[in-house]
């Protein structure tokens, strides 16, 4: 299934509605057979899957990701249990299909390896200021465990409440805490090392 964006219709009936309650009208839509209400989905959701999968996975392969999750929250619709939110179950495909990814890289990167091959992973410095931070920030996220990293991700970068990352992630909210505090704490280090003073 190709997804094609459509707009978000400003009808009438999403006037004081929530976020949440505007997804599970759409679900509904969906489950009735409604393709556009799946690309209205699409359209609302598609920037953060984006910008989730841009951080725990390879740049080059960003476009195929984010249509896989889709087609894959596609595929599972008929199995959603509207008791989580539809972002919260959307996130969670994401997050799987970024474990996937990773382990699929290492097993790239380790045959590679044993055919002898080597992969140059260090970049150009960037020559504006703005950019080495940014940079900087892409290091120091690299050099986190992939756990941490996500943590960090949801959190920090795209503001997902503690909550909902403990339902994506599967953990207790207690882990969603104490991975915080530690990948903080690894990134402040990081920082410093590099020379920024927080």
């Amino acid at each position: 299934m190709l997804i094609v964006p459509t707009k978000l219709s400003r009808d009438s009936q999403f006037n004081g509605k929530s976020e949440n309650e505007i997804d599970s009208y759409l679900v509904q839509r969906c489950l009735g057979g409604d393709t556009q209400s799946y690309g209205q989905l699409y359209c609302r959701h598609q920037q953060r899957v984006r910008s989730i999968l841009y951080q725990l996975c390879e740049p080059s392969c960003l476009d195929d990701l984010v249509q896989e999750v889709f087609l894959r929250a596609w595929k599972g619709l008929p199995k959603f249990r509207q008791t989580a939110k539809f972002s919260t179950w959307l996130y969670r495909i994401a997050w799987n299909l970024a474990a996937d990814e990773r382990q699929a890289t290492v097993q790239r990167r380790t045959q590679l390896q044993s055919l002898g091959k080597k992969t140059s992973t260090q970049q150009e410095a960037p020559d504006i200021i703005n950019l080495h931070y940014q940079d900087l920030v892409q290091r120091g996220l690299a050099n986190l465990s992939f756990d941490h990293r996500t943590i960090i991700v949801l959190h920090d970068l795209e503001e997902v409440p503690q909550k909902e990352i403990a339902e994506i992630l599967a953990i207790p909210i207690g882990t969603v805490k104490s991975r915080l505090f530690h990948a903080r704490a690894a990134m402040r280090q990081f920082l410093q090392q590099q020379g920024v003073q927080l």
